[in-house]
């Protein structure tokens, strides 16, 4: 008698992933790398990339590359080249050896605007179901697999289901309660734009820094700049920014030519403004065959630039780990929280602890910090940017 177990038996139901941002796309497209069905469900009712830019490190483009994925972000951004850190007026502190490090990679470091880079993961993610409006009211999770519910009113079954809903995440909110975000004091202030100033080397990356007050301008390609700035300011009107761009002018009148020059080319519509704010560092990033991954499971404040490749390193560990246990997501998400979680505690503690060196107000503090860096042994520094840039491995299968 001819079994007909095979042809009666399911396909194996797919992993859920909620949020359909970098960390969502990219373990999306890993998952599928690894064989494993998925599925992504998006609260927005259209996918329309913020008006920013950001850096995809070494370490993350790295990490794609361990799947053979390759976004060709060199195409559609800017390999960082120049990397200075300057004082308000242009007067430069220190030329970090960020290009040095990459090279003696043999990985660049890209700096992208967020819808290039949106752009590039869902062409890389095509027929893969993707669900928009779809915005997570709550879950149950088993031994069999997780049943998610959506606000819609829809619902859907899965083995699986990863947080990647960012910092607000509702599937971190069942896991762990509601919490309250931690704000650190600054406004930020971010916009892309075309500019050009003949006297700054292609893939420039600039940062200046004032008294309480920072900004960066980064070459996106293309005709484009990224820009960023910020400013001290209580949390009560960080979070709720409503100034105009005559406050932006007046916060860096004085500064270098280059910093006003962009603001003032800049439309004011084009501006976003977000306050500055992290979480404490969250121990338990799941249960069950439930997960988080990306800003859901650790957010971070910029100043290292490490946000999407941190959530990008996320996606190729889990992939891999669910990928060698499909029948087990539990186990492999307990893998993958135990390989990721030391190198993103440190990563977090490091962004915030610049954050607070670099939005320093006290002269003396200050020029102790911009004399410390001059003085800083060039080697300390490479062997710093190595540690932080070099993709660490995936785990074996």
């Amino acid at each position: 008698m001819t079994s007909l177990a095979h042809e009666t038996s399911s396909p194996r139901p797919p992993v859920i992933v909620a949020g359909a941002g970098i960390g969502g796309l990219a373990a999306a497209i890993a998952l599928r790398r690894m064989g494993v069905p998925v599925q992504i469900h998006e609260r927005a009712s259209q996918l329309r990339a913020a008006g920013s830019g950001l850096s995809v490190m070494s370490n993350a483009v790295a990490a794609l590359a361990s799947l053979g994925i390759d976004l060709h972000l060199s195409k559609r951004g800017r390999n960082i080249e120049t990397f200075r850190i300057l004082d308000e007026t242009g007067n430069l502190i220190r030329e970090q050896p960020l290009k040095a490090v990459t090279d003696a990679l043999g990985v660049p470091s890209v700096c992208v605007t967020r819808a290039d880079l949106q752009d590039a993961l869902l062409a890389e993610a095509a027929g893969i179901p993707l669900s928009l409006g779809h915005t997570v009211a709550g879950y149950e999770a088993g031994p069999d697999g997780v049943t998610v519910r959506f606000e819609n009113g829809a619902s859907v079954r899965g083995s699986a289901l990863i947080g990647a809903d960012g910092l607000h995440s509702a599937v971190r909110r069942g896991l762990v309660g509601p919490e309250e975000t931690r704000d650190s004091g600054y406004v930020c202030w971010l916009a892309v734009t075309r500019f050009a100033r003949p006297h700054l080397p292609a893939g420039y990356v600039g940062h200046y820094w004032g008294a309480g007050r920072r900004f960066g301008l980064i070459d996106v390609g293309h005709g484009r700049y990224y820009w960023w700035g910020t400013k001290n300011m209580p949390a009560e009107r960080s979070r709720y920014w409503d100034g105009d761009k005559a406050e932006i002018l007046d916060t860096y009148a004085g500064w270098a030519d280059e910093v006003c020059d962009i603001v003032r080319a800049t439309p004011m519509e084009s501006v976003l403004a977000v306050p500055s704010h992290d979480r404490p560092f969250l121990e338990r990033w799941g249960e069950g065959p439930v997960t988080l991954l990306g800003d859901a499971a650790h957010p971070m404040l910029t100043s290292l630039g490490q946000g999407s490749a941190m959530a990008i390193e996320d996606a190729v560990v889990l992939a891999r780990c669910l990928g060698a246990a499909q029948d087990d997501p539990a186990a492999a998400f307990r893998r993958y929280e135990d390989l990721r979680r030391e190198r993103v505690r440190a990563v977090v503690a490091a962004s915030r602890s610049v954050s607070e060196m670099e939005q320093l107000e006290d002269p003396v503090a200050r020029r102790r910090r911009d004399d410390a860096l001059r003085h800083a042994d060039e080697g300390e520094l490479r062997e710093q940017l190595h540690g932080l840039l070099r993709w660490p491995g995936s785990p074996p299968a």
